[in-house]
């Protein structure tokens, strides 16, 4: 798919990176085509799209009341197998997660333009799929409604969590994480609040965006609060990146059991995040961008560089792949090398086993191409077999370290259920829901950040127009000069 040709394109020295925003554009045609679509009507693509999400949320509505009324005994899960699709799809939304916070927090504290128009779908994509995640461990439990005993509370009865438990780290680490960004999510808004508020054309309209842009005027002070907000914020946040995904793999790492008992878990979960959740950002991106016509602020550019960070992220995941069965191998210990050489290569999920390597280690190293980072259907096609080769990992991971354990005696074969599926589908809807309600409602694109961006864009190329003037005229007086 070939971007808008650019004024003034012929001109540049095609060794330097493409533009962030496409140079034609001032202020005024910035904000018609971000606010465009929060304005117009719904089309019947939104409409459809849509209707297929609430679908799927209905789905997510009927099997957690199914559950809460007969119990977890309608899940699939089985001794041993006593973790399956609850946890597989609460570590699998957390990772999606974590491209968010990294695109916001980190990139903004590196100074990194590239961050600037695809921040916004990042972090509202982190909020959505955290609160996905969160539905998993309270249903797990079995009784959701006596979830608040995992916080410490002031009990009359004296009675507090047991924070050795990997389920109470679960909660601190979660809750957090939410908190943080959505914090950080709704002050990045408030600029962007403003002038929808300044733009609505109705009295409602007009009251519930002032509201939410509280009382923001663009003064001085106020630019001044903002940037200092922003940035704690994101240093707050940065921290946040480390430690969450850390976090849930000590659930695993922290057992005895083969598959799990192991140190490479932190660095190879938070690169596994990273991983899933910028192929998520360019999975929902590339349409979005297409649909909501956003090609002249979400360039080639943005997506080369999200394309460039799967694969290394990539390469660091295959790398941990290895050094699981290396260890493995090294430490001849007969049950680690039953699980990574016999178990998950050559048992009964070998299947989800191979597919995950095909996805997760064969897939991303596309991305050494040129041409496939920066073509548009292959992209997408790989982010979302990325997607797919990262949940089968954790299936991986949690299913074949428990259903074959230290005891034969106790194995057994692990399948999902129809509540299981449902459930998890019903999580893709709400996730896809809130995803289409915000980018109808909110700008998709950080608008105060693009214009701050063409203004400097604008002045770095002028100031470096003016200086190579000065050059070449200095040039011509030496060369008068020496004649």
């Amino acid at each position: 798919m070939a971007e808008p040709a650019a004024a003034g394109a012929a001109a540049l020295d095609p060794l330097e990176p493409r533009h962030l925003v496409a140079p034609h554009h001032d202020d005024k045609s910035l904000n018609d085509t971000l606010l465009d679509f929060v304005w117009q009507k719904p089309g019947k693509g939104w409409l459809m799209l849509f209707g297929v999400t609430l679908t799927a949320l209905g789905g997510l509505v009927l099997g957690v009341g199914y559950t809460l009324a007969k119990g977890i005994g309608v899940w699939g899960n089985n001794q041993p197998v006593g973790w399956a699709f609850d946890i597989i799809n609460f570590v699998w939304w957390v990772g999606i997660g974590h491209a968010g916070t990294l695109i916001s927090a980190i990139l903004l504290l590196f100074q990194q333009k590239w961050r600037t128009s695809i921040n916004r779908f990042a972090e509202a994509m982190t909020l959505f799929a955290v609160m996905c995640a969160g539905l998993f461990p309270l249903l797990h439990t079995g009784r959701p409604w006596f979830a608040f005993w995992l916080i410490p509370y002031p009990s009359t009865l004296a009675v507090w969590p047991q924070f050795r438990s990997p389920l109470v780290w679960d909660v601190f680490a979660i809750s957090t994480y939410l908190t943080v960004s959505a914090l950080f999510w709704y002050i990045g808004l408030i600029p962007d609040l403003a002038a929808l508020r300044d733009s609505s054309k109705t009295k409602l309209q007009r009251i519930l965006y002032g509201i939410f842009s509280l009382g923001w005027r663009g003064s001085g002070r106020h630019w001044h609060h903002y940037k200092i907000g922003y940035l704690i914020l994101a240093g707050i946040s940065t921290p946040l990146v480390l430690s969450v995904h850390t976090i849930v793999s000590f659930d695993f790492a922290v057992s005895v059991l083969p598959g799990w008992h192991t140190t490479v878990f932190p660095p190879y979960f938070v690169a596994g995040a990273v991983f899933s959740g910028f192929a998520m950002v360019v999975t929902l991106m590339v349409p979005a961008r297409k649909y909501m016509g956003l090609r002249d602020v979400i360039t080639e550019r943005h997506l080369e560089n999200m394309n460039k960070v799967i694969l290394a992220t990539g390469l660091i995941v295959s790398y941990g792949y290895m050094m699981e069965h290396f260890v493995a191998w090294y430490s001849q210990s007969q049950y680690e090398i039953w699980t990574f050489y016999v178990n998950r290569a050559q048992g009964p999920y070998a299947g989800v086993y191979w597919l995950m390597i095909a996805c997760n280690v064969v897939t991303p190293n596309i991305f050494w191409f040129k041409k496939a980072r920066t073509s548009i259907p292959i992209m997408w096609v790989a982010a979302i077999l990325v997607n797919v080769g990262m949940w089968c990992e954790r299936f991986i991971i949690i299913v074949t370290s428990l259903h074959q354990d230290f005891l034969p005696s106790s194995w057994d074969i692990y399948t999902p259920t129809w509540v299981d599926w449902t459930i998890y589908v019903g999580t893709l809807g709400l996730f896809g829901t809130l995803f289409m309600l915000f980018l109808k409602f909110v700008p998709a694109v950080a608008i105060s950040e693009v214009k701050e961006l063409q203004q400097e864009l604008k002045h770095a190329a002028h100031h470096g127009s003016s200086h190579h003037g000065v050059e070449q005229a200095a040039a011509g007086t030496l060369t008068h000069g020496a004649h």
